[in-house]
């Protein structure tokens, strides 16, 4: 998992930068572009710190973040297709003029075994979760999500804690430009693969986004963000850092016909670290969106980014960077996904970087009209390398992930699931080795 989140709008491990997946081309609807976009670079930064343990996440709906970011047990949310949850009516609790009001309660109950309290220390655990949580929408432009987590452990080696998630995220329209904005705090205490441990994180996130359609088949796409992390300051006496990033992204989209674009984008980012060396990056990508028909999308961005040391004699470290996700309801019951993507982040660990690469599949079947039976998988390397003169890192993780969902939707507004999660992480420094499954159900009630 990486330790600096805010560079890519799908995440890296603790979050990438928005470039591996930031495939979308023109939209057609402005707020859905303008949400999605608000929240791949918020809740992208955010939630890829966020959502990087060991732990099944929540289903969809359930826990304040972004769905597209929800992942399953792997380091690198949004490359795993997301658990599903049916849906509810939309009908809201409670009306107040354009302001609506959806409370959602979730309990989960989850046993695993192989969770690691501290490096090496890998222990067998019953987890209870409650997410009460609420959705404002206000107005049409923009909504706000607080959700809270409630996680108490049977072994006493872990930490009963109070996770917190609040979201604000929206914009609005001025002439032909389209305008986004969120803001979103969060706070986690996890066992995480990256450090072996149960870790605690905090992150403020800020994103601003616009586009503006310059004529018929060209379209801008501005975006800025800025993530705040603050991390545990050890975990087995190492040195863990906090961090600041400021990040822009910009892309010029062209579209060639009315299913499919491409465009060009460059990055420009900084990260500042309370634990060893600043870095500086740039990224050069090309990116293409090809919807062939109603049922198959296809988006793809690859390209190079080259990373300082602002504060180390260290030669540049220019890396290929791509994303990759294609999705396919094959039969009207039956959807297919698929997700790749190369990376190159800062560690949580001092003066270290992370060079990431993902791929992931999922399958989502439903049958007896309102049965959804979910299974998804992938794999994932990572590799550490120094960031500062001097300094020894030797570190390669090798890790598999897999689940297991059934969900249905009874009576209206309640949600029933059962799941299995398997986590496995092969590093060369065998205290970070992970091997964990684990087996839950949940409720939900959902306005």
């Amino acid at each position: 998992m990486n330790a600096k989140p805010g560079r890519n709008s799908y995440h890296g491990q603790r979050g990438l930068r928005p470039s591996a997946f930031a495939a979308a081309g023109p939209c057609d609807v402005c707020l859905p572009w303008l949400l999605g976009t608000v929240l791949f670079g918020a809740l992208g930064s955010l939630t890829g710190v966020m959502a990087q343990g060991i732990l099944a996440p929540p289903p969809t709906g359930f826990s304040g973040l972004s769905p597209e970011l929800q992942t399953t047990g792997t380091n690198l949310p949004g490359v795993l297709p997301p658990m599903f949850t049916p849906q509810p009516p939309s009908e809201p609790l409670a009306q107040w003029g354009p302001v609506q009001f959806r409370p959602h309660l979730l309990y989960r109950f989850l046993y695993g075994d192989g969770i690691p309290a501290q490096p090496g220390q890998h222990l067998t655990t019953a987890i209870n979760e409650i997410y009460p949580g609420i959705l404002i929408n206000l107005g049409s432009h923009w909504n706000l999500d607080y959700t809270p987590t409630l996680r108490f452990y049977s072994n006493r080696q872990f930490q009963d804690t109070t996770d917190q998630a609040v979201t604000l995220a929206g914009g609005t329209v001025f002439r032909d430009w389209t305008f986004g904005f969120s803001q979103s705090y969060a706070s986690s205490s996890q066992p995480l693969i990256e450090t072996g441990a149960q870790t605690d994180l905090e992150v403020f996130s800020t994103s601003l986004s616009a586009r503006y359609p310059m004529n018929s088949v060209l379209t801008l796409d501005l975006g800025a963000s800025q993530t705040f992390s603050y991390v545990d300051q050890t975990v087995a006496g190492e040195a863990l850092t906090d961090s600041k990033t400021w990040l822009t992204q910009d892309w010029l989209d062209y579209q060639f016909a009315p299913r499919i674009s491409a465009g060009v984008g460059v990055g420009f980012g900084y990260d500042n670290l309370s634990v060893g060396t600043d870095m500086t990056f740039e990224q050069l990508q090309g990116r293409v969106t090809w919807r062939p028909g109603e049922k198959l999308s296809l988006l793809v961005s690859a390209g190079v980014e080259d990373l300082q040391f602002v504060d180390a004699h260290l030669p540049d470290v220019v890396e290929p960077i791509f994303g990759v996700t294609v999705s396919y309801q094959i039969f009207e019951a039956t959807a297919l996904s698929l997700a790749a993507a190369r990376t190159v982040n800062p560690s949580f660990f001092e003066n270290q970087i992370t060079k990431n690469t993902t791929v992931a599949a999922g399958l989502r079947q439903r049958f007896f009209e309102n049965f959804y039976l979910e299974v998804g998988g992938g794999y994932e390397f990572s590799g550490y390398s120094a960031s500062a003169s001097g300094a020894d890192v030797n570190r390669e993780d090798n890790g598999v992930f897999a689940n297991v969902k059934l969900s249905t939707l009874i009576w209206k507004r309640i949600t029933a699931a059962a799941f299995y999660v398997y986590t496995e992480n092969s590093s060369s420094q065998s205290r970070f080795d992970v091997s964990s499954s684990q087996v839950g159900f949940e409720l939900g009630y959902h306005f």
